[in-house]
This record gives structure tokens, C-alpha cells and sequence, in this order.
């Protein structure tokens, strides 16, 4: 008669392990070459986000992610980034992530970074971080950013909704990009849509006062969702997309997804809100 097996225990650190360059870790994987390098234990790719992550920070950075997305993993250019375990540090500090207190920008969804590295590097006076959940395009993303070797940028893989809702200091985002979004056109599927209430709200008290939120799209029904929620929002007054007092004009980056769909003809709606003061 067959018996089957009771499931082992799985370990608490099961999941995907990104290494950057040098690490004083000796369990980590080590290359010279500067690059990343993924290693997957056996049956370890998390079908749903598991709340064990590590951080590759270049310094110790006061950031506790209880995230639901991972695993977390923040990288810098340095050759040297060091390991640091987010379940044992409190709260999210920009001035120790980035080593300086300029203005952040944050972009949801980066892609291959396109848009945030030349936007990076069109604005050296600021800090970029970008958010990607697609391994794929998070690594390539990573791989790009070590070899164009811009200083003020890092990367993070996350659930970016969480990461607004409860991660990300208030008052302390002087933009927040999202361009593309998923629109998940099933109806079955609209939970999982980026854009709701709670989301919004959250990230609102994100924005320092006179930050900018910048969305584009080329799905018509989900810019209607989108608009709604930003125009109606109280704490929120629409602005122009290229606002010269944000400082765009002039540095107008498209983003690899915008470049496509032009090529395809298709319609692209765009929105920016700016917080009030």
C-alpha cells in the first residue's frame, strides 16, 4: 500500500539568493567579475513571496522590510557590497541606502531600467530607486546598472504595493514614476492590479509636499481606474506630464515599453498629479 511521504520542513532561508560582486560572506558565491550572480536551491523559486529575505546593501542600512515580495535584494555599483539581513534592522533611512540626503525618485516597474538610468544619469543631484518583480527584468536591470556604473541608483525586487504601504518613509519621495503598469484586463483579475484605493492613499503620504506622481499606459480602461483615483483624490492637483518646474523638460526619457508601442501605433495616456502643500 502506498504511504506518501510527509513534507519536509522547508528551510527558513529557502528562496533565491542574488550576490553581487565581493562578499565577506563565505557561504555566498563570490565573482570577481563585479556582476551578479543567482543561485537556486533545490526547489527553492517561491511560487508565493516568503518573508525570509537578504539584502546586498553597499553599507548597513537601517531597512526592515516585512515584505511580502522577494526576495528583497538592493544593489549598488560598489565592487564591494555587503550582505545585510533586513529582518534585523528598523525602518528605512535614504540617507544610509544612498550615503548623501539629496531628493528620491522612485520608479515602479523599472523593466530593463531604460528610463531610470538615463534619467539617473540626466539628474546626478538626485537618488533613484527602482522597483522590479519580474526576475527576469530585474536582473537584466542590475546587470545594466553595474555596467554603466551610475552612482546614484539602486535596485530593489519587491512587492511594490507593500513596499508603499509599509517600507517607504512618509514625506520623503520627491517623485514616484509608474509607467505601464499591468493592467490585468480580466475582471476575474483586477485585485491584482497595482492602482487601488489603499495604494494611492498610501502612496500620497509618500510624496513630500509638491512631489510629483507621473503614470502612463496604453490601456484605456485602466486609465480611466487611474485617473479617478489621482484627479479625486484631495491631497492631489493634476499638472502637466512635461512640467518644466519639475525639471523634465528637456530630459525626456521614454521608457522601452513607450518606445514599442509608438512603433505599434498604439495610444498612450499619460497623467501627473503633483501633492498639494
Amino acid at each position: 500500500m502506498f504511504r506518501p511521504q510527509p513534507e519536509r520542513e522547508r528551510p527558513r532561508d529557502a528562496g533565491i539568493t542574488t550576490t553581487l560582486g565581493f562578499h565577506r560572506d563565505p557561504l555566498l558565491h563570490r565573482r570577481s567579475s563585479g556582476r551578479q550572480r543567482t543561485t537556486r536551491r533545490a526547489n527553492a523559486r517561491p511560487t508565493r513571496p516568503h518573508p525570509q529575505h537578504r539584502s546586498a546593501l553597499g553599507r548597513a542600512s537601517p531597512c526592515r522590510a516585512r515584505a511580502r515580495g522577494g526576495p528583497i535584494v538592493v544593489a549598488e555599483p560598489s565592487p564591494r557590497p555587503v550582505p545585510v539581513d533586513l529582518r534585523e534592522l528598523d525602518g528605512l533611512n535614504w540617507p544610509a541606502v544612498f550615503g548623501n540626503d539629496r531628493p528620491v525618485e522612485l520608479e515602479i516597474g523599472t523593466g530593463k531600467a531604460a528610463f531610470l538610468l538615463r534619467r539617473a544619469q540626466a539628474f546626478p543631484d538626485r537618488n533613484f530607486l527602482g522597483i522590479e518583480w519580474a526576475n527576469e527584468f530585474y536582473k537584466y536591470a542590475v546587470d545594466r546598472m553595474q555596467r554603466w556604473r551610475v552612482p546614484n541608483v539602486r535596485m530593489l525586487r519587491t512587492d511594490a504595493a507593500h513596499f508603499i504601504r509599509v517600507v517607504c518613509p512618509r514625506d520623503s519621495l520627491t517623485a514616484l514614476h509608474v509607467y505601464h503598469p499591468d493592467p490585468w484586463p480580466k475582471k476575474r483579475h483586477h485585485k491584482r492590479r497595482l492602482f487601488q484605493p489603499a495604494f494611492v492613499e498610501a502612496a500620497v503620504a509618500c510624496l513630500v509636499v509638491g512631489g510629483r506622481w507621473a503614470v502612463q499606459t496604453d490601456h484605456a480602461e485602466y486609465f480611466e481606474i487611474i485617473a479617478g483615483l489621482l484627479r479625486h483624490h484631495p491631497a492631489l492637483e493634476e499638472v502637466p506630464f512635461d512640467d518644466p518646474e519639475f525639471g523634465v523638460a528637456g530630459a525626456r526619457v521614454a521608457t522601452n515599453f513607450e518606445i514599442k508601442y509608438l512603433k505599434e501605433g498604439r495610444a498612450l495616456y499619460q497623467l501627473a498629479v503633483r501633492r498639494r502643500g
